[in-house]
């Protein structure tokens, strides 16, 4: 699975944020940092002081601008970064509280395509009529300066590379791929990869902030966004309003930590899936047990590695992209009726359903383009927490405790986690502990099968912050917030609009 340890958004193909796995990042760095009871950071008065010039931008009823950033933080004086911005006025009736900001994750989800395709319609309306819903696309994602790295031809290559290598020359051959990878990015986007950070996207936030007139920072991230949420709050602690960081991130693992955690995850899913599935009679995975139902997958794997299936188009389905369409479905259970098809279209020799399940979760479109997800995905996790692995001999040490972990997708998780060892820029972050000392109240929702953000992730965040709070919803899924539980979205309905947080231990189902 390629570089699938992002967290991102699936709002358009299934209906939820997202987080990619393998090699997600949380580490980050405070070097240049201001002080966080400073009004404007030193030298960069006049990024707090210019004005905003909002247009209409062919969405009704959204308004759009740029903003500018220093490309690097450490020299403000260096040259600029344009960000997109797109908001959403409060609608009312009552008082405007002030902006909400939202991000879906990734890293590498468009935020502004997460607003005015899902946040600013589909956010429960008490929260849209009293908030200006507001988001800014990360540097180096979609609209803001994107980083770039492969045509699409090569993407659709890159996506079917075997990353179960079984010989010497397979293991060349994925780390060749990666290499091309990096190479690409470096060619295409040079300048910008150095600056793509969680803690200057999270500087980003603040100076828009200052720009929409707002104290403090109200926010609202999924997944990925949930790091950057918890990394704003770190930097800001006083300027934190109400924050809520759903589907949350442990910023205090390393690379391999993290990915072994979703790979445990992810293998939690599927169980929950397999017996779900193995219920009905349709189910391609058979009517016994979970663990039968695991069997059969990994022989359907197997058999797809030996000999791809067709889809209807040039791309065959193989190994690589069938697991990549079965991941995509982890992320919500509203997909597994569409998997169980897709599985069984599989089985018998019809790979399109699959195949469209892989190009969701790749954000490639029908002529053969793709968003910039995966660019930006891998370019932030580069950057922000050194690499799971160095080479190759040192996933094959790890591969043992990955399968522990997975048994069905453990040795594909643990290659892919070898993305980042070509990266030509060096990280700049560490796993590290966040307090935000001084913070207003945040509130941590943690999903108990969640695949992608495994809910010990959130219990530990939550547990870190000083002011934090933790919302447990017992079901599956990534994030909860907007899903369907009415529990849910009454506890952060009323975070948000009337500043009282769930209370301690709150479990919703």
């Amino acid at each position: 699975m390629e570089s699938r340890r992002l967290l991102r958004i699936l709002a358009t193909a299934l209906g939820t944020a997202g987080l990619l796995v393998s090699g997600c990042t949380s580490g980050t760095s405070t070097k240049g940092a201001p002080s966080p009871g400073s009004a404007t950071p030193a030298g960069l008065t006049s990024y707090y002081a210019q004005k905003l010039s909002w247009r209409e931008c062919g969405v009704p009823g959204f308004q759009c601008t740029t903003m500018k950033a220093p490309l690097d933080y450490a020299k403000p004086e260096g040259g600029d970064i344009k960000l997109a911005v797109s908001r959403k006025k409060a609608t009312g009736p009552g008082r405007r509280i002030g902006s909400l900001l939202v991000n879906p994750g990734g890293p590498g989800g468009s935020a502004i395509g997460y607003l005015q395709g899902y946040a600013a319609i589909g956010y429960p309306a008490p929260v849209r009529a009293r908030y200006d819903m507001v988001a800014v696309d990360p540097r180096g994602v979609a609209r803001s300066e994107p980083v770039e790295c492969l045509t699409g031809k090569q993407m659709d290559a890159y996506t079917q590379v075997d990353q179960t290598p079984d010989d010497a020359a397979e293991v060349d051959k994925l780390e060749g791929a990666f290499e091309d990878f990096a190479q690409g990015c470096e060619k295409r986007s040079g300048k910008i990869l150095p600056h793509v950070s969680t803690v200057e996207a999270a500087r980003d936030m603040d100076i828009l902030r200052g720009l929409l007139g707002d104290e403090k920072l109200n926010y609202v991230g999924a997944s990925y966004g949930t790091f950057l949420g918890a990394t704003y709050a770190g930097l800001f602690p006083t300027r934190t309003g109400r924050i809520v960081l759903d589907g949350a991130m442990d910023p205090s693992l390393s690379s391999i930590d993290m990915n072994r955690d979703q790979t445990a995850g992810f293998e939690t899913a599927f169980q929950s899936f397999a017996a779900d599935c193995v219920k009905k009679q349709d189910c391609p995975l058979g009517t016994g047990s979970t663990t039968e139902a695991a069997t059969a997958l990994k022989r359907l794997f197997t058999d797809l590695d030996t000999k791809p299936v067709p889809t209807g188009e040039s791309r065959e389905l193989g190994e690589s992209l069938a697991t990549t369409g079965v991941i995509a479905a982890m992320y919500d259970e509203s997909a597994w009726p569409q998997l169980r098809e897709a599985l069984g279209g599989a089985k018998d020799g019809d790979g399109s359903g699959l195949l469209s399940l892989a190009d969701s979760y790749y954000e490639r479109e029908p002529n053969g383009a793709y968003a910039n997800l995966m660019f930006a995905n891998a370019a932030v996790n580069c950057v922000d927490l050194p690499p799971a692995f160095r080479d190759a001999d040192a996933v094959t040490q790890a591969v043992p405790s990955f399968e522990k972990a997975s048994p069905v997708f453990g040795r594909g998780f643990a290659w892919a986690a070898l993305n980042c060892a070509h990266w030509p820029t060096k990280p700049t972050g560490t796993p590290h502990r966040i307090h935000a000392e001084g913070a207003a109240p945040i509130v941590v929702v943690g999903t108990t099968r969640d695949p992608a953000t495994p809910f010990k992730w959130a219990r530990s965040l939550a547990e870190q912050l000083s002011s934090g709070t933790l919302l447990t919803y017992r079901g599956d899924g990534h994030t909860a917030y907007g899903r369907g539980s009415d529990c849910i979205d009454t506890a952060i309905n009323t975070y948000l609009v009337e500043g009282t947080p769930p209370p301690a231990g709150k479990e919703c189902s």
